[in-house]
């Protein structure tokens, strides 16, 4: 039962990396864009994508939080106390990532909706790279059973910045990947230029990350680097051939299997992660049987995720077919003749 509910929980933090990180890399090239002439058009087939579902992706987030408080009580005490700070920031980025990008396509002046958006921008950025910070600490055992009172040394140290800056590269990579789906259904083929070129970049940019990574992991946690060179190694196999793949895929001009080369690498590194880390929910302090609640509550949870895999995961699910299927009203774009995504004016 344990071991299930430990599933159920990484299967929310696999799925808020997917879904979410698409999220959050979209706004990283809404970052980089330009200024409002050079980055209107990229900005349009951002907004265009995440539109209809930015706020639905959130949902596993508070899925995740849900299990683990539940499921593993001692495990959410220890990361909260011990990363209060950075959980902190990534929360108030995420607010203020919401009601940016709501506010930039409803105020009236130039200036207020640049203010938005670069809110909005920088926000996704600053996001992932905290809950990155979060999971280098956990992953090289700096959050202990128990916790530690705002331990800074616990998420500013070589894993966790390591695992924050991967965390942006995997994110912009992956929507880098989706966006060139995109604009090839918006029929604009100088962004899927655009993207394609930018899935490259951050291809080679998480590859140097994690080439670094492999030294960085050595010195400062040795027990993630330790699975990850043996049971955690397919995964990363894995990873790297599905990135690989994914950038083939974009120079044969195949878009849809790009993306899901792009998921599978994405995925593939984060379930590596969790197959190094088991059976230890924080290395090497508390393990997943420890941390776990009573079999009663965890019996509730399955449960709970059984009801909701029938009405609300499918519904998510639709959700993202119509988006695909360009049923649903985009925020703040519109399709003119010739296909390509515009901004409406305020």
């Amino acid at each position: 039962m344990t071991t299930v509910a430990a599933l159920v929980l990484f299967v929310g933090i696999l799925a808020y990396c997917i879904f979410g990180g698409a999220d959050f890399g979209a706004g990283f090239w809404d970052l980089t864009a330009g200024g409002p002439e050079r980055g209107a058009r990229p900005r349009a087939v951002i907004d265009h994508s995440i539109g209809p579902v930015w706020e639905a992706n959130h949902v596993w987030l508070i899925f995740v939080f849900v299990v683990l408080w539940t499921g593993f009580p001692e495990a959410y005490q220890s990361i909260w106390v011990t990363m209060l700070v950075p959980l902190a920031f990534a929360a108030l980025g995420i607010v203020l990532r919401g009601s940016s990008f709501a506010f930039r396509h409803a105020l009236l002046t130039t200036r207020d909706r640049r203010a938005a958006g670069a809110v909005f921008a920088s926000s996704s950025v600053l996001v992932p790279f905290f809950f990155g910070t979060v999971a280098g600490g956990i992953a090289s055992g700096r959050v202990p059973a128990g916790g530690t009172v705002a331990d800074v040394d616990a998420w500013v140290n070589p894993t966790s910045v390591l695992g924050g800056v991967l965390a942006v590269c995997a994110t912009a990579f992956l929507a880098a990947t989706y966006l060139v789906w995109d604009a090839r259904r918006l029929a604009d083929d100088e962004m899927v230029e655009y993207f394609r070129r930018r899935a490259f970049g951050a291809a080679i940019a998480c590859g140097a990350v994690a080439v670094v990574g492999i030294f960085v992991l050595r010195a400062d946690a040795e027990y993630l680097f330790d699975g990850l060179k043996s049971r955690g190694l397919p995964f990363v196999i894995i990873s790297a051939a599905c990135g690989l793949g994914s950038l083939w895929l974009l120079r044969r001009d195949d878009p849809r299997g790009a993306r899901l080369a792009g998921v599978g690498a994405v995925a593939s590194i984060v379930v590596g992660w969790g197959v190094a880390q088991w059976d230890y929910i924080l290395p090497e302090s508390l393990t997943v049987d420890q941390a776990a609640a009573p079999t009663s509550t965890l019996e509730v949870i399955l449960l709970v995720t059984i009801i909701a895999s029938v009405i609300v995961f499918p519904a998510i699910a639709w959700l993202f077919v119509m988006a695909q299927r360009g049923l649903l009203p985009e925020e703040g774009v519109t399709e003119p003749a010739n296909g390509a995504a515009t901004r409406r004016p305020a």
